[in-house]
């Protein structure tokens, strides 16, 4: 055996020039958490959200999707096979029925305009109570929160002002939602960030929170935060600056494509500006643990469109799907449909695949595809996504690879599950 070479010494020499950069690996880089992530996000205006909300939503679509041919027909429409699209509609009909909203904002933005300090106020205080009184009824979205006015100038106080209402009023109700979710818009700069995470950490002290138990979303609305003025990518800062402090990252389909002149008519989540800034902030969050979610689609299905808005919605989703966002925008009770047949569809037609090359590597058979520990890491969070949202079933996928969801979990998230066994 031939001896080594580098000494002890010399080891420890390398450690210590690489210290700063395990430090990064661990402070910056942990990777997802493996909670779920939802599949949209709702926008309503603040003062329409009542206990009901989402119940009501949910017979919308229904009755929509109903006097259009059925669930079973938008997936024909979405060009699902017909055994496919049963299995799709039996899901999505329930799903609409039983938690038709995955994450709802209740928005103080451009949905609630300016009204007034009195009557913002007042409608941040009633937002709170009726979150509160949802999520204590079993209501309420399992992801909720609010989306305040941005922190530019003209309108840096009244979003403060809501902001503090809100989350202190349901501070003082009792304990805040589990999933809890606030949304900062149009942000342009890096200190804006550093600004809420600033206003974030008082108001824990204030209530006597955790530190960090209050997380936002970062909306990417303004091609300032893609590229700044020095050169660099204000966005791929971000993660760094306020560690653990962001949730996720949206695309705002539309504020930003204005900024950049694009005429209203060609304004969409598939247009080339959108797609280059959605590549950076993947990039800018690849394994940060912050989540994406893409824009939405302002081609809603009501009156003599139903359908082909149905078909558009349908493909924008799948596409953002297959590009690695993994959630979207909804605007409408009658996007829910398509939003969930086009989500279950993704998820159903790649199990057959990603379960079995799963099988094979959890019991080191050969197959005609030799996957390494990265992709089966991405071939169990693809599936893992699909049972959180409903697409497919835990028995399913244990018939199919041979995995409990725990096992399931661990495979997706090693570094979560290496962490929890210490």
């Amino acid at each position: 055996m031939a001896a080594q070479s580098l000494t002890a010494a010399d080891l420890a020499a390398i450690d210590t020039q690489l210290a700063a950069t395990d430090q990064l690996l661990e402070r910056n880089y942990p990777g997802d958490d493996g909670t779920r992530q939802p599949v949209h996000t709702v926008y309503v205006p603040a003062d329409r959200f009542t206990p009901s909300f989402a119940a009501e939503w949910g017979e919308q679509a229904l009755t929509t999707a109903e006097a259009h041919g059925g669930l079973e027909k938008l997936g024909t429409l979405l060009g699902q096979e017909p055994e496919l699209a049963a299995a799709v509609a039996a899901r999505v009909g329930d799903k609409l029925r039983t938690e038709p909203i995955e994450d709802l904002r209740l928005d103080f933005e451009d949905g609630f305009g300016d009204r007034g300090d009195e009557a913002e106020d007042v409608a941040a205080v009633s937002a709170a109570n009726a979150v509160a009184a949802a999520v204590s009824a079993g209501t309420a979205p399992p992801f909720i929160g609010i989306r305040f006015k941005c922190f530019e100038a003209p309108t840096r106080v009244r979003g403060l002002k809501t902001l503090d209402l809100f989350v202190s009023t349901l501070a003082q109700a009792g304990e805040l939602p589990a999933g809890l979710i606030l949304t900062l818009p149009k942000v342009t700069t890096v200190a804006q960030v550093q600004a809420m995470d600033f206003a974030l950490s008082r108001l824990e002290e204030v209530h006597g929170l955790p530190a960090g138990r209050l997380r936002f979303e970062v909306q990417v609305e303004t091609p300032q935060l893609i590229l700044g003025p020095e050169g660099t990518s204000p966005v791929a800062q971000l993660p760094h600056v306020v560690p653990g402090r962001i949730s996720a990252l949206h695309y705002g389909t539309y504020d930003y494509s204005a900024s950049l002149q694009i005429s209203a008519e060609y304004q969409s989540m598939e247009h080339p500006v959108a797609d280059f800034a959605k590549e950076v902030m993947q990039l800018a969050v690849a394994g940060t643990g912050i989540r994406l979610s893409d824009g939405s689609t302002n081609i809603i299905p009501v009156g003599d469109a139903v359908e082909d808005a149905w078909k558009l919605h349908g493909r924008l989703v799948r596409r953002s799907l297959e590009r690695g966002y993994y959630q979207g925008w909804d605007l409408h009770a009658a996007q829910l449909p398509s939003r969930f047949a086009a989500t279950y569809a993704f998820y159903r037609e790649g199990l057959p695949a990603a379960a079995a090359r799963l099988r094979n590597y959890v019991e080191r058979t050969e197959g005609g595809v030799m996957d390494e520990p990265a992709t089966a890491r991405a071939l169990a969070a693809f599936v893992l996504r699909g049972v959180q949202c409903g697409a497919v079933g835990t028995e399913e996928v244990q018939g199919l690879a041979g995995v409990e969801l725990s096992q399931l979990t661990a495979l997706a998230h090693p570094r979560l599950a290496h962490s929890t066994s210490k």
